[in-house]
């Protein structure tokens, strides 16, 4: 069974649905441990609740960034983690993660990328007329959302929306897809190929 590790910032609704999917058994995976960088992000209040155990790090308590996500790194082997999920983490990978899990990070964000990568995407979306954007979960590299794609869900831009209905259309996605892309690792079926990714 695959043991995920979910690195939060924030309410975890992502967190939920991927304990969710879990639990009703939709995914052969669990989540071992779930770590924020915010004591007082509620994520951790949903781990607690289904037992999960948490851990908090802020960066500003260590001497670097590497010393930071090396503590991560411990706390995650400790419990025997082989992917990690970011889900709403508000902070870019650095080396150390990637080098202790090279190709067993991944990510959601809330827009087609490459379209509109970093903060308030959907913002972005708005701002630039779109009438399409979405979700996407891809492998995370040491760039700001420039990994190889896994999965997208397409939301279509209502005329009347604004930043907080489209991103919570886009939210139902992101619960929806975040699962199934956890799904195809679980049972092994992809396959990276440059920037592309392939289901076996």
């Amino acid at each position: 069974m695959l043991k995920l590790g979910v690195l939060i910032s924030g309410r975890g609704s992502n967190l939920q649905a991927i304990i969710d999917a879990c639990e009703a058994k939709k995914i052969p995976a669990q989540v071992s441990v779930v770590i924020s960088d915010k004591a007082d992000a509620y994520g951790l209040e949903r781990a607690r609740k289904h037992n999960i155990p948490t851990a908090v790090f802020h960066p500003n308590d260590f001497a670097d960034k590497n010393t930071f996500e090396l503590e991560i790194v411990r706390i995650l082997k400790q419990h025997e983690v082989n992917l990690l999920c970011l889900a709403g983490y508000m902070r870019i990978v650095g080396q150390v993660l990637l080098e202790h899990f090279p190709h067993k990070i991944i990510n959601i964000h809330p827009s087609l990328l490459p379209s509109f990568p970093g903060l308030h995407a959907q913002k972005q979306a708005l701002d630039h007329g779109v009438t399409v954007t979405g979700c996407t979960v891809h492998f995370v590299d040491a760039g700001c959302d420039t990994g190889p794609i896994i999965i997208q869900s397409a939301v279509p831009v209502k005329e009347n929306d604004t930043e907080e209905t489209l991103s919570e259309r886009i939210l139902e996605q992101e619960h929806y897809i975040y699962p199934i892309a956890i799904e195809f690792i679980a049972k092994n079926k992809l396959k990276i190929e440059g920037r592309k990714v392939k289901i076996k």
